[in-house]
């Protein structure tokens, strides 16, 4: 007994499912693309400011702090494009000139670049700047609607980078800036301090720093409900030049380090530096790639119980022909488990100079190197760091890199793009009609686009991707309020805001159940697709995302059918636009699948061509959508073009034949018209004469016949001058009695 053969349109299904989840693999395609026209976004850029890099979200007073080139700005939290009130912050010309004389470029590095934007209380803010590479600081207030600094500049060296293109991170926490940046204006000494009564710092070694890149900071309150009475903890995040390694050249590694805020330092060893300092590399693995992926931004995602806290991090490949970003999170409690229980790595000197970095087997010392001040340490009379013994901090200092990374929470990342590099990203939570949070990626990158993701148990899926600016340019600052239901994009350009949710994009029940947005579901009632309400449960709402089931929808109208003419020997287009990228178009003629092979068809993005169209090519055809959704297929017919041969109706014929007719009557009648005039002489030949029938004339006396004057011009050529000789020989001949005719030679046409 034989199988039965798989129709056509389910084996293209079942390889367009294989081909979907392998690419998706490797590189996530967004369902929708949206250009910069189609997006509704409100914009702010003024004249002659640029560089929008820092932002602070101040949901309390309505605005959002935005630091500019030389202004800070108070916007309209709902509308951007209004700005409430400005501040300018510009160099002194002395300190310019300093800047210039020093070797920098005065119309760009030589400004004050705002880049630390922190909230003190309830109306003032801290905020640092470059200022011409002497970075300063000041206090500013937003009161009554103003902006005002308040002149108490401070010595900025510390709290905010030398370099404005520079990245670092800083962190207010219990009045204390923590900040991770570069100390001197070489940029050679890298540090992570905090700027209190009690100043602290990391060490001047690559050990614990090798060329970093400072990209985020964060603090957990790891204090609260915790039976072992531990400290909150500060977390870093970084790239650095990778010491345990040895490869041909340099390599980057992505780290997370930790420090506890309690620390105070050592009371003999490692004073004024902090004794927690502990560091480990981020792993993100993507298939195929041997390199470690290089960090590019974190996101911490805030939980009321600080061990369900995640970070998501934007990752994007090194030493690659081809770029890929990815995007992996991390939980607090693994990060907190690889600092608390995992093992460290020791530096050993192989061949003379040449280190070689392994895993630490020995013996620890007690309390635990790295370790915050907890009940255990208390119990043993350690009140603080400054009396942790000396060959705890002695280790400490000499082994602050893990043995142990820090793997992804799903063990693989939750994103992946080809040819895209990831630059911020941002993440919101958002509750579904099942009751479950949903989290939702905003991903900005390095030619001005957004992704919009999610990921649905292991399923990688773009919900669209937006285009925020015009020009490309990337976006360097990312922020997102849940509370205004907005996301704020900063660039050296300008600023926009954007709704996390415009579910009115999607035009049909299938199209809004199938982007599968955790914000949108489709309303029975009114047919559209709208925007879900919070906390919100209503039968009348239609929404499947993990499973993508538009079972629910109603049936589509029905698409009418569209003549369209053909031209035989000419090449047909027929219009079929997709409404997601996602799906895979397929036409057909009658019931015969159309296979783009024959040089024939050509299948594009906007519809079909149909080269040297013959009589065979007439008839229905069909366009349809096929998407994909979690492994079920779902069919849609978008267009019906009905082609038909170019035929001329009856009433056109007869016409064409009457007027055949008439032009050929014309034609005779115009013929005859001119050999009859010719005949008659109407029409003369230059240089001829016509002969007419001799009569006789009246008798002008003497009984000789009259002779016909002769009117000539004023001049003759000489063949009417041989003409005229003629004429008078014939007169002459006439008188002698000759047998001859009487010719009339005209020489005025007026005659005729």
């Amino acid at each position: 007994m034989s199988c039965p053969l798989l129709p056509p349109c389910v084996l293209a299904g079942l390889l367009l499912a294989c081909v979907y989840t392998a690419l998706c693999t490797l590189d996530c395609t967004p369902r929708k693309r949206v250009p910069y026209e189609r997006n509704h976004l409100k914009v702010f850029r003024e004249e002659g400011i640029s560089n929008y890099s820092s932002m602070l979200m101040r949901e309390d007073l309505g605005v959002l702090m935005l630091g500019a080139r030389e202004a800070i700005f108070a916007l309209d939290i709902n509308d951007i494009s209004v700005a409430k009130a400005k501040v300018t912050w510009k160099v002194t010309q002395m300190k310019q000139n300093e800047c210039t004389y020093k070797g920098k470029n005065p119309d760009t590095e030589c400004r004050n670049y705002i880049r630390t934007l922190h909230q003190i209380n309830e109306s003032v803010m801290y905020v640092c700047g470059t200022n011409a590479f002497s970075p300063a600081c000041d206090y500013i207030a937003y009161v009554g609607g103003q902006l005002k600094l308040k002149g108490r500049q401070e010595e900025g060296k510390g709290k905010c980078p030398f370099d404005p293109f520079q990245r670092s991170s800083s962190i207010m926490a219990d009045g204390d800036l923590y900040s991770a940046t570069i100390l001197n204006f070489l940029g050679s000494e890298p540090a992570i301090l905090r700027n209190s009564l009690t100043v602290l710092r990391t060490e001047f070694t690559s050990f614990w720093l090798n060329e970093p890149n400072f990209i985020h900071m964060d603090v957990i309150p790891e204090s609260e409900n915790n039976p072992e009475g531990d400290d909150d903890k500060i977390y870093i995040f970084f790239s650095e030049n990778a010491v345990e390694y040895d490869f041909y050249s340099r390599l980057v590694v992505s780290r997370v380090a930790r420090v506890c805020k309690g620390d105070r330092g050592g009371q003999r060893t490692l004073q004024r530096k902090w004794t927690s300092f502990l560091k480990a590399s981020l792993d993100c693995p993507v298939s195929g790639d041997i390199l470690p992926y290089v960090l590019q931004d974190v996101f911490l995602l805030r939980h009321s119980d600080w061990r369900k806290s995640i970070f998501y991090a934007a990752f994007t490949s090194q030493g690659s022909n081809e770029v890929f970003s990815a995007v992996c999170a991390y939980s607090v409690m693994d990060i907190n488990k690889v600092f608390s229980h995992g093992k460290y790595k020791t530096p050993v000197t192989v061949e003379a100079s040449h280190v070689k970095w392994v895993m630490y087997n020995g013996d620890l010392p007690v309390p635990r190197p790295g370790s915050c001040i907890n009940n255990a340490a208390r119990a043993s009379g350690i009140r603080s760091s400054l009396d942790l013994p000396d060959k705890t901090l002695q280790f400490v200092r000499d082994h602050p890199l893990m043995d142990d990374s820090v793997k992804p929470l799903t063990g693989q990342p939750l994103l992946v793009r080809k040819g895209v590099l990831f630059t911020r990203l941002v993440v919101d939570r958002a509750t579904a009609l099942d009751g479950q949070p949903h989290l939702i990626m905003f991903v900005g990158t390095d030619n001005g686009f957004m992704q919009k993701a999610v990921n649905y148990n292991g399923e990688m899926h773009i919900i669209e991707e937006l285009q925020l600016f015009r020009s490309p340019e990337p976006i360097s600052v990312l922020r997102v309020s849940s509370s205004t239901g907005q996301v704020y994009a900063g660039s050296a350009s300008g600023v926009v805001q954007m709704p996390m949710a415009d579910c009115h994009r999607y035009s049909s029940c299938l199209d809004c159940v199938l982007a599968r947005d955790p914000y949108c579901a489709w309303d029975l009632g009114t047919h559209r697709c709208t925007p879900l309400p919070r906390f919100t449960k209503d039968d009348e709402l239609v929404q499947s995302l993990k499973e993508g089931d538009p079972s629910r929808c109603p049936d589509p109208v029905p698409i009418r059918a569209k003549k369209k003419t053909l031209a035989l020997g000419n090449n047909i287009r027929l219009p079929c636009v997709l409404d997601s990228s996602l799906a895979q178009v397929q036409w057909r003629l009658a019931t015969q699948l159309l296979i783009p092979t024959s040089g024939k068809y050509s299948i594009q993005a906007d519809g079909l061509l149909i080269y040297n169209a013959s009589a065979a090519d007439t008839g229905l055809y069909t366009c349809e959508s096929v998407e994909q959704p979690a492994g079920r297929q779902y069919r849609r017919t978008l267009a019906l073009p009905d082609v038909v041969p170019v035929t001329s109706p009856a009433w056109h014929r007869s016409g064409l034949v009457a007027m055949e007719v008439s032009v050929t009557m014309l034609s005779v009648l115009l013929v005859a018209l001119l050999l009859w005039n010719w005949y008659k002489g109407h029409l003369p030949l230059r240089g001829r004469c016509r002969q007419h029938p001799r009569k006789q004339p009246r008798s002008a006396g003497h009984g000789h016949p009259a002779i016909y004057p002769l009117r000539q011009h004023a001049t003759l050529d000489s063949t009417e001058e041989a003409q005229a000789r003629q004429f008078l020989h014939a007169h002459s001949n006439y008188g002698n009695g000759l047998n001859t005719g009487v010719f009339k030679y005209i020489m005025d046409e007026s005659e005729i």
